[in-house]
């Protein structure tokens, strides 16, 4: 057969014999059974075969009909996805970050409008999930593949560093610190001035599920407050939740300084002691390898680290 597929007759093939029924098929592609019919006809007519054996209660494939509808129906199945991926590529300004929630809400969000602001011509997709966040550091759940599967350009993640075939860059180390309501610093009789205080005050504990979390029982240990019970308190399987409880003044909370960052900024939380113990995983910025002559992953990735350099301590 020279010239082009007829691909609306072909469609019409797949479909009837899908439903064994030329009005069933004229059902599903919005058009009259004698439509399909004659379709039909003139595809039998260019491959020189016939196709269907018309029976009094609807249609039979012939051999020859059987014989090319499967491979028929995957290459029409092929063009589908084909389309749908195309419709689903994202626009050359646009680009795809991914991170972990409590790292969207707490320390890009604040932050963001100035990346906006700077370069409106792109299109940033920010995509803030706990689906790939490192709970097995010897089983690390982000590499090339999981990055090019889910269409991410960059990725932002607490975590051991090890994301096989991706550009791997620190972006900032991590510490630990204690943080409340400043109400709590007001209680006389109650203080908080060394660490072992803190067995007069409730603990709020954040167990979200990630790898290298801090917990309340390693820091006391690593500060030295030997008074004071490390596994009793309140938890959260969030940490925007137990941030919440401790501006709220309903405990100390232990998380990263860099996720209470605004509240600290704001003067909703402050730092009681000077202690603060560094944690051995850091946030990374991860990327493709070939990236390096993308514009807009520089562009991000050049803001990111001028906005850590831009924070202040607050211990």
């Amino acid at each position: 057969m020279a010239g082009p597929l007829p691909l609306n007759a072909l469609n019409a093939f797949e479909v009837a014999a899908r439903h064994e029924s030329f009005s069933k098929a004229a059902e599903e592609l919005n058009v009259t059974p004698a439509a399909v019919s004659q379709q039909i006809r003139m595809l039998e007519e260019l491959l020189g075969v016939q196709l269907f054996h018309r029976l009094n209660r609807g249609l039979a494939l012939t051999g020859a009909g059987k014989s090319g509808l499967q491979k028929l129906q995957h290459g029409f199945q092929s063009v589908n996805e084909a389309v749908q991926q195309i419709r689903a590529e994202p626009s050359a300004d646009s680009l795809d970050v991914w991170m972990a929630p409590s790292f969207a809400s707490k320390w890009l969000m604040p932050r963001m409008h100035r990346f906006v602001e700077a370069h409106p011509s792109i299109d940033l997709r920010v995509s803030a999930s706990g689906d790939l966040v490192d709970t097995n550091v010897s089983a690390p759940s982000l590499s090339e593949e999981i990055l090019r599967k889910h269409d991410i350009d960059v990725a932002i993640r607490f975590g051991s560093g090890n994301y096989p075939g991706c550009r791997v860059e620190k972006l900032m180390s991590v510490t630990s610190l204690p943080m409340c309501s400043p109400a709590l610093l007001e209680d006389q009789q109650r203080p908080l001035r060394t660490p072992d205080d803190l067995a007069h005050h409730t603990l709020l504990h954040d167990e979200t599920p990630y790898e290298g979390r801090p917990d309340w029982s390693s820091w006391l240990e690593a500060v030295g407050a030997q008074q004071v019970d490390g596994t009793r308190g309140m938890r959260f399987n969030r940490v925007s939740l137990a941030l919440a409880a401790a501006v709220e003044a309903q405990g100390v909370v232990l998380s990263l300084e860099q996720l209470a960052a605004s509240d600290l900024e704001m003067g909703r939380l402050v730092v009681p002691f000077e202690h603060r113990v560094r944690l051995q995983h850091a946030y990374h910025v991860i990327s493709l390898e070939n990236t390096t002559d993308d514009d807009r992953v520089l562009l991000f990735k050049e803001w990111l680290f001028r906005e850590v350099e831009a924070m202040p301590s607050y211990a």
